[in-house]
């Protein structure tokens, strides 16, 4: 009898040492999805009238590959910074040669954010569409979007850190926005 109780126990140990492993390899396989940043990172925006372009340095220098805009006659460029915590997480800019969209991920962090673009022309709206950059392992990741904006229309893009187009981190766009 005495043989089978500590048989017995031995079994419920390992049972239950078992039912732990596969309890932690549910969780970890289940992981939730990435927390919104809380609060919002810094958002800081810097403009340039790409009529007197090519330009960079400044407020366009960064640490990772910096920002120079093209010359494109009536176009308004824009660059975004997002900072958390003193750290740079992401940048958005909008060039007006060949209207193109570059978003950045600059910190692998699990986090992500979403960028709305849209533009007016010819006394309506369109929506070009929500974008975020890619979140794999690099320590840079970048997406770049080409649109076909009609020349000298206001390009509007807002960073939002969820992806319904819920809690604005910032934005240029109404009389702040970007003009292809």
């Amino acid at each position: 009898m005495e043989g089978e109780t500590r048989m017995s126990i031995g079994r419920r140990i390992m049972g239950l040492l078992a039912g732990a492993g596969l309890a932690v390899g549910a969780l970890i396989g289940t992981a939730a999805p990435a927390q919104a940043y809380s609060p919002n990172p810094d958002f800081n925006k810097y403009y340039r009238d790409t009529d007197n372009c090519p330009c960079s340095g400044g407020t366009l220098a960064d640490p990772f590959d910096g920002t120079t805009f093209a010359k494109d006659a009536g176009g308004y460029a824009v660059k975004m910074e997002l900072v958390d915590d003193g750290w740079f997480v992401g940048k958005v800019e909008f060039h007006p040669n060949d209207e193109k969209l570059w978003i950045y991920d600059t910190k692998n962090d699990g986090d992500t954010y979403f960028v709305s673009v849209g533009y007016f022309s010819g006394g309506s709206y369109h929506d070009l569409g929500t974008f975020s950059p890619p979140g794999t392992s690099a320590v840079v990741d970048k997406r770049i979007k080409d649109f076909d904006i009609p020349e000298g229309a206001s390009v509007d893009i807002s960073v939002y850190d969820a992806s319904g187009h819920s809690d604005l981190i910032g934005a240029a766009r109404g009389t702040g926005a970007a003009v292809a």
